[in-house]
């Protein structure tokens, strides 16, 4: 399996025997009778992990249409379990999206199975485009993409990832505990977290041959710590078939480690974004979308949440950044109510018309500049 595939698969495969690993389907729910080419709808959102889903909920709750479209590829699909999630701690990361798919659609909020190829702005606000061809209308965009881990390229590496091989010490840290950790460093910025994983172990590897050069000072200070360096190139990782049992390395040796914490780099799956022309920003993951406080991008009328807005979101934070997306969002589309009724109110009052009269308060017909008037 090449890295790259980590982006569309959603399995891992055991080396030993190549049989599939399968975590917990995203159950195939009936698609609802409301056509997605049938309706302009209040909002779309790009992407159905819990940052989407997060936004739908709220958004249906609020009595808004809300069209999501998803491709059933969360980032954190090859993980069989989830942590530090209040309340689903341990919890499979695609079950979480099952209870998400039910909660919205409990409350009228429509799920499509679908892949979005294209994005434009139209009088309105937006139109998208799937894979099949069907289209799609809303007042509103919400893009929850988010992202895929490139990992490096050593053999049986992205085998295991989810199940052996992880990169986040929030989230797998305390599994890992008194374990053999080994950290396959990429950069020497990565070095950090050798110190985060100190707390959970004294036995900590660091893999330097993919990070180059290490300075003295850095490494003074880790081994001060207690943590050791390898700086021999790591050429595969070996298991017994089910766990990962150690590294190997170019020498012909092997390091007995337990669990590796590995340095993907993230990649934006953002092109609705870069389509609509959003403005991005440099970050310490490279150039990403550059959003408000509250998700709003530089494209009006568009949001980005989850690691669409924040690589290094972890679930809660990329589920409170749906919310927060949802719950401004919202009070958009309640102001500009409030503003359609008070220029009738005020035209009333003068005996005259207003651009309430000629139909400014009807939601389906609404431009972008119509609502900003």
């Amino acid at each position: 399996m090449t890295n790259d595939e980590l982006s569309t698969r959603s399995t891992a495969t055991s080396p030993a025997d190549g049989s599939p690993i399968e975590p917990s389907p995203v159950p195939d729910f009936p698609l609802q009778d409301s056509p997605m080419q049938n309706e302009h709808w209040d909002v779309i959102i790009i992407g159905g992990g819990v940052a989407g889903l997060s936004a739908a909920l709220i958004l249906a709750r609020a009595r808004r249409s809300v069209l999501v479209l998803d491709a059933h590829e969360p980032r954190n699909r090859f993980a069989p379990h989830m942590h530090g999630v209040l309340s689903r701690d341990g919890y499979s990361p695609l079950d979480l999206v099952a209870d998400g798919y039910r909660e919205v659609r409990a409350v009228d909020g429509v799920i499509e199975n679908a892949r979005v190829l294209r994005t434009r702005r139209i009088d309105g606000g937006f139109e998208v485009e799937t894979d099949t061809g069907a289209r799609a209308t809303a007042r509103r965009l919400i893009v929850a993409t988010g992202t895929r881990d490139r990992l490096p390229d050593i053999p049986g590496l992205a085998d295991a990832w989810g199940r052996g091989v992880v990169a986040c010490p929030y989230c797998d840290g305390y599994e890992a505990a008194g374990r053999a950790i080994g950290v396959l460093a990429g950069s020497v910025a990565g070095l950090h977290k050798a110190h985060m994983l100190r707390s959970y172990s004294a036995n900590i590897t660091v893999f330097t041959a993919l990070a180059g050069p290490i300075p003295e000072t850095d490494r003074l200070v880790l081994e001060e710590r207690g943590v050791r360096f390898e700086h021999c190139a790591v050429t595969h990782v070996v298991t017994d078939g089910d766990s990962v049992t150690g590294l190997g390395l170019a020498d012909g040796t092997t390091t007995p480690i337990d669990v590796v914490f590995a340095e993907p780099a993230p990649v934006a799956l953002d092109e609705p974004l870069r389509q609509l022309g959003a403005e991005r920003t440099e970050t310490p993951f490279g150039s990403w979308t550059a959003v408000d406080a509250f998700g709003r991008t530089s494209v009006e009328g568009v949001w980005a949440v989850g690691n669409s807005s924040s690589p290094a979101a972890l679930v809660p934070i990329a589920a409170g950044s749906g919310a927060t997306a949802a719950l401004a969002l919202n009070g958009e589309f309640v102001a500009v109510d409030v503003a359609a009724a008070t220029a009738r109110v005020d035209a009333a009052r003068a005996g005259g018309s207003s651009d309430a009269d000629r139909g400014l308060g009807d939601a389906t017909a609404f431009s972008l500049s119509a609502e900003r008037r």
